[in-house]
């Protein structure tokens, strides 16, 4: 697509130094996707200038004095393309420059589409200041005018980071006009926000069922209540809620939020509440300093926190420059990645897909490998596209790994696989953060696992790993495979766990995990935590053979610990039940853990979307839920009972 204004220039073409207070006076943004024509000559790939880092047609950085139409219109334009682009290849990300964008009398306004991350290039929030509205609306699936299926429930994958919004919704009509709405599902992050004026989570607005189902928050401010509205389930960590917090559906879960709602009254309000956050890393962000110069701030990790980072400055943590980095573009040999690791870089992903032919190796401690605008890499001739060797201080942020046609044993693997693991820090732990798996969906996938974390002391805050209950494959929708092509997808989207956890001392806040073929969760290393789980059964089983296990139990439950594990956590969790393929299937229960006086589980729940059953909650204790009980959750408050 090309780039409705002559006056944009690439990143690429210009040489001047980017100072925010004197060269954002110009547009200092590529193209949507490249001006034609304008082909700039191949630079040196190992020199990355500081001030001028070439990052490739589908970055686009805004100064607080590009003229605001362009600003408007470029993002406008970026949001009709991708605005229905759920199974699209194009990514993007777009950064601001420090400064105010839009006005009181002339707010700026747009809305962010998928595989968009939105970000400022501040080292703090407050550097970058939006007046105006940052949004997702509902999407309405049908054309039928009276019954539009206006809902959040496949808004995936997009970002906003490190900017305030003013809040500003002059000039949209009505009820649009009553808050920055925020409606979407898995694979959303906001983080380091400082948000002043009304949010929602939800968008009550558009006819329809306005359905959402998901997302996280961190190292965020908010002034004025945030709406949850009808969302079902949400991880808001390490944050402020100056304004409180609305509503509730079925798991509601804050750790070291200030001004968190209490969870006395649970599940009459089904809040999950925790002081503090027992492990955290905050994601590594992209920024420019005084002298237009780019780095990356990496976090440290912490213990037992609570509240945002940045509230004294910026956070405890180190300053990568940039030209530490390899720079890497969509068609980059994994030989030539590799190699860059290998001399000591760090690793930047731009956007777009990364074909991947074998395992792009990270062996170094305390590498860091950043995705810009939901960079993908995806698995060819059953590769594992990336590898986390056992060590300490590698973070992984913002990467999403997708399966390929032939079917690879893992996705991501950090560690060993059966091997002596014994060089992480818990100081130091690696980290993965917005790092998303998918099996399907765009294309045929399988995998046999999607994430394999080995080694110990590992930290994964925020993942969505799924295997695609729709997609674009081709399945047969006319009953012929299934409902949906459900039985065709079974059979050939294949993915038998989503995850593997044999390490100790592993953490994850926000796991998000659906529809694989077995346990979609297996833990099996000691003093595993987990704060909020969510999981949905697979839909797409064609019988009850295809989900009884070879011991005869029904169905496979949605979380496993290990039958020798004798000390885990978790906290805020839940199993959604809706075997669309076949109603009748049975699951027996939602989560299956060892009776050990270790093993602790606290606010749990199961639920039924109107086809299939789960029998009990935990290890036989907890009511059936079922097609008659359908959008009524079952819980327990803590297993063992005190």
């Amino acid at each position: 697509m090309s780039t409705p204004h002559a006056r944009v220039r690439t990143l690429r073409r210009r040489r001047r130094r980017l100072v925010p207070t004197v060269a954002a006076g110009a547009a200092l943004m590529t193209a949507i996707a490249g001006l034609p024509g304008a082909q700039a000559a191949q630079p040196d790939r190992d020199r990355v200038d500081p001030t001028d880092p070439d990052f490739g047609p589908q970055v686009t950085v805004f100064g607080p004095h590009t003229p605001q139409d362009e600003i408007q219109a470029t993002m406008d334009a970026l949001h009709a393309q991708q605005v229905d682009a759920e199974m699209g290849t194009d990514r993007h990300a777009v950064y601001f420059l420090p400064g105010t964008y839009g006005s009181a009398e002339d707010p700026l306004q747009f809305g962010v589409g998928y595989y968009t991350e939105v970000s400022g290039l501040g080292a703090s929030p407050t550097d970058v200041t939006v007046e105006g509205a940052i949004e997702v609306r509902n999407r309405c699936l049908s054309d039928d005018p009276a019954n539009p299926n206006c809902i959040a429930l496949v808004n995936f994958w997009r970002t906003i980071s490190n900017l305030s919004l003013d809040v500003n919704t002059a000039g949209q009509g009505g009820c649009e006009a009553t808050t920055n709405f925020w409606a979407v599902s898995q694979a959303v992050s906001m983080r380091r926000l400082d948000v002043r004026g009304p949010l929602s989570l939800m968008d009550y607005c558009s006819a329809g069922p306005q359905y959402a189902s998901g997302g996280f928050i961190a190292d965020s401010r908010f002034d004025t209540e945030v709406t949850n509205g009808s969302q079902q389930q949400w991880l808001t960590r390490n944050s402020e809620l100056g304004g409180g917090w609305s509503n509730a559906v079925w798991n509601q879960v804050f750790a070291g939020v200030v001004g968190a709602p209490s969870e006395e009254n649970f599940p009459t309000e089904p809040y999950t509440t925790l002081a503090t956050t027992p492990v955290s890393r905050e994601k590594p962000y992209l920024f420019v300093d005084d002298a237009g110069r780019y780095h990356v701030r990496v976090p440290a990790a912490q213990t037992e926190t609570s509240g945002i980072s940045w509230a004294d400055g910026v956070a405890p943590g180190r300053t990568v420059p940039i030209t530490d980095f390899y720079i890497a573009k969509p068609g980059d040999s994994v030989a030539r990645i590799n190699g860059q690791l290998a001399r000591g870089k760090n690793l930047l992903l731009t956007p777009g897909v990364y074909d991947v032919d074998r395992s792009i190796a990270v062996k170094r401690a305390g590498t860091v490998v950043l995705g810009m605008g939901h960079a993908t890499l995806t698995a060819v001739e059953g590769s594992v596209p990336l590898t986390v060797a056992d060590t300490s201080g590698v973070v992984v942020a913002g990467v999403s790994i997708d399966a390929g046609t032939e079917e690879s044993p893992a996705l991501l693997r950090v560690g060993k696989k059966h091997g002596k693991n014994h060089r992480s820090d818990p100081t130091d732990p690696v980290t993965l953060s917005d790092v998303y798996f998918r099996v399907g969906g765009p294309h045929v996938g399988k995998a046999d696992v999607a994430l394999e974390v080995s080694s110990h002391d590992v930290l994964v805050d925020h993942t969505w790993v799924w295997r695609g209950d729709h997609g674009v494959e081709g399945f047969a929708t006319d009953g012929s495979a299934g409902v949906n092509g459900d039985t065709e997808r079974w059979a050939t989207n294949t993915g038998r766990n989503g995850v593997v956890v044999d390490g100790d001392r592993v953490t994850a806040t926000g796991l998000f995990v659906e529809h694989f073929q077995e346990h979609n969760t297996i833990w099996n290393g000691e003093d595993g935590t987990v704060v909020l789980y969510q999981n949905e059964l697979p839909y797409d089983p064609p019988t009850q053979a295809d989900w009884t296990q070879p011991d005869g139990t029904l169905g496979w439950a949605g979380y496993k610990v290990a039958d020798d594990v004798e000390r885990h956590r978790l906290f805020g969790a839940g199993v959604y039940v809706f075997n669309q393929n076949n109603p009748e299937i049975v699951t027996e229960d939602g989560f299956s853990v060892p009776r050990a006086p270790g093993v602790r589980l606290h606010h749990l729940m199961t639920v039924n979307l109107s086809a299939g059953t789960i029998q009990h909650v935990v290890n036989g204790v907890g009511d059936a839920v079922s097609p008659e009980t359908s959008g009524t959750p079952e819980y327990v408050v803590d297993y063992p009972a005190p």
